[in-house]
Order: C-alpha cells, then sequence, then structure tokens
C-alpha cells in the first residue's frame, strides 16, 4: 500500500512524515527542508496516490471482501517502519493517517516515541452525543457525488480543504488529488467518513500532540478536544495545539505554525511535554468535558459548508 519511500537529512532523531486522504509526499515540501536539517525524515506516498494496481484493491472493497481499511494501513506503516529499520520515530500523521499512526502505535508501540496527529478525526459522522463535524446526509450526497463526478467533486472540494487560493497551497494537493483513480477515491471516501476509530484511542499508550486548525471544517477543533479527553481517560500523555487559521492542510497554508509546534515536540526529545503535567493537562479536558458533553456542536463548526458540490 505504499510507495517511493525515501530517507533525507541526518540526526539521531527520526521522523516519518504520513499523508492523507489524495494528498502525496508533496504536502510536506513547505516544511521538509526546515525538518530535515537536524532529522532524518522518510516520507512516502500511500498507494492511492496513483499505483497502477490501487484500483483493483478498491474494486475488491466495493465486493465487500477486501479493500481499505485502517488496520490494513496500519499493518503496511508498521511493515514500511521494519524495512527501514526504524524504530523510535516521532510520527506525524496528517488526517487519515493520524488513525492509521494510532493503530501502528498500539501493533507495535516500540516503534514510536511520540505521535503528531495533525487535523485527525477517529469519526467524522455526527451522532446524538458525538460531533464528527458531517451530518450522515451530507456525507451519502458526497459520496454519492465521487461515485458519479469525481472529478467535478474534487475540484470544488481541493481549494475548500485547503482553505486557500493560492497556487503554491493548492496545486500539491490538486496534482495527487486527480491523480487517484475515482473507484480508488470512492472507496476510500467511504472507509473515512463512514468509519469509527473511537475506541482505538482507549488503546493508544505513546505520548501524543493534537494539532487542529480552528476553522478547518473536516475535524474541528472540538474533534481534538474529544479525543485529548478520551485518551485522557486512558492515561495516555495527550496535549492540544490549535493553529489560528483556516483549511485541513496547515503544513500547505500555515507551514510556520505548524513547525513551531513540531520544533516543541522535537526539542523536548520524547517527550514534549512532562508526562504528569501533560496527564495533569488532559485530566483537565477530562473534567470540561464531563461538565460540557465534550465533543457536542459548537460554534467553530460550519454547518454550511457543503462539501458534495
Amino acid at each position: 500500500m505504499y510507495l517511493n519511500p525515501r530517507l533525507i537529512g541526518s540526526g539521531k532523531r527520526t521522523l516519518v512524515l504520513s499523508h492523507g486522504y489524495g494528498g502525496s509526499q508533496a504536502i510536506w515540501d513547505k516544511v521538509l527542508p526546515h525538518l530535515s536539517r537536524g532529522n532524518k525524515v522518510l516520507l512516502f506516498d500511500w498507494d492511492f496516490s496513483g499505483a497502477a494496481d490501487a484500483a483493483a484493491v478498491a474494486e475488491e472493497g466495493e465486493e465487500g471482501e477486501h479493500g481499505y481499511t485502517f488496520s490494513g494501513f496500519a499493518d503496511e506503516l508498521v511493515a514500511l517502519m521494519d524495512e527501514m529499520k526504524l524504530s523510535g520515530a516521532v510520527y506525524v500523521g496528517h488526517s487519515m493517517a493520524g488513525m492509521i499512526g494510532c493503530i501502528a502505535s498500539v501493533k507495535r508501540p516500540d516503534l514510536f516515541t511520540h505521535l503528531v496527529l495533525v487535523g485527525a478525526s477517529p469519526r467524522y459522522m455526527n451522532s446524538e452525543d458525538y460531533e464528527g463535524g458531517f451530518d450522515a446526509a451530507d456525507i451519502e450526497a458526497m459520496l454519492t457525488r465521487i461515485s458519479s463526478d469525481f472529478r467535478g467533486w474534487a475540484e470544488g472540494f481541493v481549494p475548500l480543504a485547503v482553505g486557500s487560493s493560492d497556487p503554491s497551497a493548492v496545486e500539491p494537493l490538486a496534482r495527487s488529488f486527480f491523480a487517484m483513480d475515482p473507484r480508488v477515491a470512492h472507496a476510500l471516501a467511504r472507509m473515512i467518513f463512514l468509519g469509527d476509530q473511537r475506541e482505538v484511542l482507549d488503546a493508544v499508550a505513546v505520548p501524543c500532540t493534537l494539532v487542529h486548525v480552528s476553522g478547518d471544517f473536516a475535524a474541528p477543533p472540538c474533534v481534538g478536544r474529544y479525543m485529548q479527553a478520551r485518551m485522557a481517560a486512558a492515561r495516555c500523555a495527550a496535549t492540544l495545539e490549535t493553529i489560528d487559521s483556516v483549511g485541513h492542510f496547515p503544513q500547505l497554508v500555515a507551514p510556520d505554525e505548524l513547525l513551531r509546534i513540531l520544533d516543541l515536540v522535537l526539542d523536548g526529545g520524547e517527550e514534549a511535554e512532562p508526562a504528569a503535567a501533560a496527564l495533569q493537562a488532559a485530566d483537565a479536558a477530562v473534567e470540561e468535558g464531563k461538565s460540557s458533553e465534550v465533543g457536542l456542536a459548537e460554534a467553530e463548526v460550519n454547518s454550511d459548508i457543503d462539501v458534495a458540490t
């Protein structure tokens, strides 16, 4: 499921940069020069970025046999890190790759010292006791549009997801997005938007930094607070950082802010914050969640955004 792995840079610490839906390793280009100056950095592409056999996997999924699963991606991440002989890495997973990293860390905690989850979400669909950002009807409409006219949907979705019309921000994502086979795009979207990985958060033990953008319609900050509170209940040290920007791709539109957070993680070694302090902050998030029913709809979620058109 992975392609084009490459290790660049040098240093004692190793970072693994993992892109999400529709992306490629090119989405890290704005932060890579800084990160590779003092660290070894592993980049790679997930196979939906244009591999010839990816469509076959998607077709299997449509037939209900195999196809894409978060656990399958996590197994591939573990296999890649084993192949590259990496362990004790700082993992930076964007969007769907955030939960892939969580699952991989449960399977093989020795591979990771810290997880940085950028715009991650364990569940995108709203329910009575959870706010993920999307109503079921909106997700079904989006999946229908992807199935019937992927190119038309993507042309509208990419700039919306990036949160900018700046070509330097939009073009790296647009290239890989439009290279996807429409069948792959649909199968992956079903896996992501209909899935529920919330129980995985109970099993994560590796320290985490959750990074959310204040104006992200896909994974709003309330999702980050839910994740932090649930991890805290399981005694996982998780901190939450919010970037004051828009869109789902801070590495493209707010790279300096993302680098500031990553530098804090890296400067702290294996733990960006002492575990006791992180757990105290996470416990506070649990208490706040109990008093305000953590995860329910909040002001920063813009329900007027139409992702189906």
